[in-house]
């Protein structure tokens, strides 16, 4: 028997932001607690100084501190 796909509930909406703050980006799966990997492009985002990670059930959270234009 195979599980049923994980699905995207609610996904990831452009934000506006100015440079220098903070921004959160949040989606919603189908599936509570599922791994999340977060990527720019081709790539992989890791927890930092810049980036952090939130996850809560079936909602995930990137937070990107210190806004910059090269982060569109």
């Amino acid at each position: 028997l195979s599980e049923a796909p994980i699905l995207f509930k609610q996904e990831l909406q452009n934000e506006e932001v100015r440079e220098g703050k903070q921004v959160k980006l949040t989606c919603e799966l189908s599936k509570p607690d599922t791994p999340v990997k977060w990527m720019k492009g081709d790539t992989v985002l890791y927890a930092s100084e810049k980036y952090e990670f939130k996850q809560c059930g079936t909602v995930a959270e990137l937070i990107i501190r210190d806004v910059k234009s090269i982060d569109s």
